[in-house]
């Protein structure tokens, strides 16, 4: 399979799981067709053409030959610097490896990978609170988070991958749109009463047992076991953690719980003021479990040898629980 069909392939079982559904999502894209029409001169020779397809900013193929023929690729969470020497390192000794997947976005998709923060609006609205109010609050959040983006140097990867001649993607919102939907349907068919029933069925789910084993499971950040659960919030996709000031708008929409890929301190302390509980599933595996199903996916397109590295451990899932 090409290097390209992979990526279209990416983005399309992204846009099938994402929050918004299928007819937001071309909406979006028209809207960008529409503005990269009107415009003129270096903003129209500087344009990023994969955003007339793509609706996620953070998912890119960031070097390499898009019509390469890929057999094998290496899969981690966090690929830098580190990691793309050993991947060079490895195909020294022998190790056949045609492509290098990251999950966190690296160069032009880690520098505008704020615009996908834009999903969380309608998963607040869906929730309950004031599509006015939820942008409001949200374009606040995505400042903040460009302004801190801006200043990073976003190609230090993305050169080394260059140099090294390797083919390298990033996998970010596609991964994380499925996770989301993933971790939905199971709460939805689970119908938890308790923090206790959520934890049970996390543990349940192979990427949080194999997290366990490294010390570091699924853990009640606000609450206990006997908390009791009516309305689930997840946090899983949207780039990263929302307006922290959303959560008293959840509270008076119903939302009792919220299950987190993670959360910062101040996150944490304002679900405390407003009486929600959180349980922090764990980032790196939950990255791995959205992984983990596109790569199924993919499985069913062509046959792909996985390497393992970086945070990441390839476990399939059946097709009925996707």
């Amino acid at each position: 399979m090409k290097l390209e069909a992979i990526y279209r392939e990416i983005i399309k079982r992204g846009i099938e799981a994402d929050p918004r559904g299928k007819k937001e999502i071309d909406s979006i894209l028209s809207e960008r067709k529409k503005k990269f029409n009107d415009l003129r001169g270096w903003e129209k020779e500087f344009f990023d053409g994969d955003s007339l397809f793509n609706p996620f900013s953070d998912t890119r193929i960031l070097a390499g030959d898009k019509n390469s023929d890929i057999h094998s690729a290496i899969v981690g969470i966090d690929v830098e610097g580190p990691e793309l020497l050993l991947v060079d390192r490895l195909k020294e000794k022998g190790t056949k490896i045609d492509l290098v997947i990251a999950h966190h976005p690296e160069g032009k998709a880690y520098a505008q990978f704020y615009d996908v923060m834009d999903v969380q609006s309608d998963i607040f609205n869906q929730q309950g609170v004031n599509l006015s109010l939820s942008d409001s609050l949200l374009n606040e959040r995505k400042a903040e988070v460009e302004r801190r983006v801006s200043a990073a140097n976003h190609n230090r990867a993305v050169d080394i991958a260059t140099l090294l001649n390797l083919n390298f993607i990033c996998v970010h919102t596609p991964a994380d749109n499925l996770a989301y939907r993933y971790i939905e349907k199971a709460v939805k068919k689970a119908k938890p009463k308790r923090l206790g029933d959520i934890m049970e069925l996390l543990m349940s789910i192979p990427e949080y047992r194999e997290a366990a084993r490294s010390n570091n499971p699924p853990k009640i950040f606000v609450g206990s076991n006997k908390s009791r659960v009516s309305k689930v919030h997840i946090e899983f996709t949207g780039g990263t953690e929302g307006p922290k000031d959303i959560y008293d708008k959840l509270s008076s929409s119903g939302v009792d719980t919220i299950i987190a890929m993670h959360q910062s301190e101040e996150h944490v302390k304002q679900c405390k003021k407003a009486h929600i509980n959180v349980i922090v599933a764990s980032h790196i595996s939950s990255d791995a479990l959205g992984v983990n199903l596109m790569l199924d996916y993919i499985s069913l397109k062509t046959k792909l040898k996985i390497y393992e590295f970086s945070g990441f451990r390839r476990f399939s899932h059946n097709a009925n629980t996707r």
